[in-house]
């Protein structure tokens, strides 16, 4: 085989620099969840949520001091976290707790569709210093999470009203997440279709965290 396709042939180098932070920040992001469900499963709901609150605290200080930023949505989920978790232990009532990812995956819904209907796709605020898309790639992609958030929201309901608290805890730590990544990378399609032709046509999938 000559030297001309042993290079064509060869398998792309991974870019660490670029997955790193990537990993980094979904195991910030998955940490708090894991407490959680651990937490629930050897106590209760509200020592959990206790718990829950901590963890989501030290999760963003530590994406702080090792990203050197927070970026918007944990901060948001977080902030949601603080608000009804504080609810549900000063009323000690879990209603709230089980409610706080409908509210936040309405509110990340609504304004990506909202911004939307003023012609603003707010997804490229978010990610548009990592990710080069045409204008009709980043409307795509704002469309679809903007429903996906909602389809989330519209499970956590169902999921808290009709199962266990434990049925619930465990599909919102190892039932979310893989439904997110899933439905992520399956968003592969429209980043490589919708690039700008100068640039690389292989990209890592857009992965927001619910």
């Amino acid at each position: 085989m000559s030297q001309e396709n042993k290079v064509e042939n060869a398998e792309p180098e991974v870019n660490w620099s670029e997955l790193r932070p990537q990993a980094i920040k979904l195991i910030l992001e998955l940490g708090p969840l894991v407490v959680f469900f651990i937490v629930n499963a050897r106590f209760e709901i509200f020592t959990a949520t206790a718990w829950f609150m901590g963890a989501m605290v030290v999760s963003l200080a530590l994406s702080w001091m090792i990203l050197k930023k927070i970026a918007i949505m944990p901060l948001v989920t977080g902030v949601v976290v603080l608000v009804f978790g504080g609810l549900t232990l000063w009323l000690q009532d879990d209603t709230f707790i089980k409610i706080k990812p409908t509210i936040t995956n309405c509110l990340f819904g609504s304004v990506l569709l909202g911004g939307l209907i003023f012609k603003q796709s707010l997804l490229k605020y978010v990610f548009g210093d990592v990710y080069k898309l045409m204008p009709r790639g980043w409307y795509i992609l704002t469309l679809r999470w903007g429903l996906f958030f909602f389809v989330l929201a519209i499970i956590n309901e169902i999921l808290w009203r009709n199962f266990s608290t434990d049925v619930w805890v465990a599909f919102k730590v190892w039932g979310v997440m893989p439904i997110t990544i899933i439905f992520s990378l399956a968003q592969l399609r429209v980043l490589n279709k919708y690039a700008p032709p100068a640039e690389p046509t292989h990209v890592p999938p857009i992965v927001v965290d619910p």
